[in-house]
């Protein structure tokens, strides 16, 4: 049956080629439009850790003075260095890592090759576990080569390639700074989208080409980079351990929920602890937000993303709009076809399942221009200087979704014109011709 109705839908475009051709460039458009900006929005805005996300925690505390407080307020986005070191010490989760962004400059060994600075992540052990990092070659450090500020480091497979020439590097020398370090791995291919770890950097750049234990970078005073704020007197060390300023980012895992609860429990202890000792001055505020609750609460879309993707899906209503006119105005000009096919038999369901299959082969057609209007918009957008651009792809989900959404709102266009088609009466059709 569904063969039938294709036939006389293909017959119906022949007879209407002006206006079978509006219909399918408005789906075309609208669809091209809408699944540009959702593609860039569900590139931006998906789990960047889906295996992890819900095992992943942020923790805040509030350290600051009270001077400015309200009650209500958030806590600080960063620990204290002191803050940091003590919940590492005490190792209360299932891994912990902290951590702050920072510059080096890479002296290569390697003729034709000139110093260059590259960007680095100052952190702790835990961090590559954690985070499943891959590794090319080699492995993270140890918790004791942490604590012996050991001049190790992990490199991303771009330095490597640059520095090394590629191939298996653990082991060999690379001066970073003014010191030699000895590298202990390489990471394989890992760039989380957004990168989650650290909101306070390029929330979509590319990975940082080195990572140092935190206490090496510290001793060995390696230039960070990212925010901090300070609320008191530092005697010019706000990188010192008890300088009252915050400026490190601190993640968690925790395996189950009562874990969850349980690690809450003790930043609010820790922090009734520091409170009795003078140093926090403000009640008890701390929270600990899992990977997708931190991106929700930091907005991590860009503004600008999330209103193209409103003008989008408002661009494709207007196109349904327009189809919907265009599909009423096709088929009842066809009224007296339809009255005689009335007349000689066939069902108001039949006439309404053949105008809906029209409405549906309408939707597949600008689905598949749509579709190259779409990868055009992506090859637009990845031309932007914005740093997620070159994110912008359309993978096989999307490709299907497109699809989808095409026939899906070509039908629904239809419904209202195949509702009243098949309100046509016979008699009244036949009596005018």
């Amino acid at each position: 049956m569904f063969a039938y109705y294709f036939n006389l839908a293909l017959r119906s475009f022949r007879r209407d080629k002006a206006l079978t051709m509006l219909m399918v460039l408005a789906i075309a458009l609208g669809i091209g439009a809408c699944m540009t900006t959702l593609t860039v929005f569900h590139v931006l805005s998906g789990d960047p850790i889906p295996s992890k996300s819900s095992r992943l925690f942020y923790v805040q505390l509030d350290a600051a003075a009270m001077q400015g407080y309200e009650p209500g307020d958030e806590p600080q986005e960063q620990v204290t260095r002191l803050d940091a070191e003590t919940l590492l010490r005490e190792k209360r989760g299932d891994r912990q890592a902290m951590m702050t962004g920072g510059s080096v400059v890479v002296t290569p060994d390697r003729e034709g090759v000139v110093p260059f600075n590259a960007g680095a992540r100052f952190t702790s052990a835990d961090f590559f576990p954690m985070f499943d990092v891959p590794m090319l070659y080699g492995r993270g450090w140890s918790a004791n080569e942490d604590e012996a500020r050991a001049r190790v480091a992990v490199i991303s497979s771009a330095l490597n390639e640059r520095v090394f020439g590629g191939g298996d590097s653990v082991g060999k020398q690379l001066r970073l700074d003014q010191g030699d370090f000895t590298v202990v791995g390489v990471v394989g291919d890992w760039r989380p989208v957004p990168r989650f770890y650290d909101m306070n950097s390029d929330r979509y750049g590319k990975l940082e080409d080195v990572f140092v234990p935190f206490q090496t970078a510290v001793a060995m005073k390696m230039d960070r980079s990212g925010s901090m704020d300070c609320w008191g007197s530092s005697n010019g060390d706000e990188m010192g351990l008890g300088a009252p300023c915050v400026w490190i980012q601190y993640w968690v895992e925790l395996a189950d929920p009562s874990r969850v609860s349980e690690y809450r429990n003790y930043l609010a202890n820790y922090s009734d602890q520091q409170r009795a000792a003078g140093r926090f001055e403000r009640p008890t505020n701390v929270r600990l937000r899992s990977v997708m609750e931190w991106l929700e609460f930091k907005r991590v879309v860009p503004n600008d993303v999330v209103m193209q993707l409103w003008l989008g899906l408002g661009f494709l209503l207007v196109c349904l709009v327009n189809t919907v006119g265009l599909l009423l105005a096709k088929f009842l000009r066809r009224g007296s076809e339809i009255g005689v096919r009335r007349a000689l038999g066939a069902s108001r369901q039949a006439i309404f399942s053949q105008c809906l299959v029209e409405a549906g082969t309408v939707g597949l057609v600008g689905g598949i221009l749509g579709l190259g209007l779409s990868l055009l918009g992506l090859w637009a957008v990845r031309q932007q200087p914005a740093s997620y651009a070159e994110l912008a792809h359309l993978d096989l989900g999307m490709l299907v979704f497109t699809f989808v959404l095409a026939i899906a709102a070509s039908v629904l266009a239809g419904l209202l014109p195949a509702w009243r088609a098949m309100q046509v009466t016979p008699a009244i059709q036949l009596k005018s011709q």
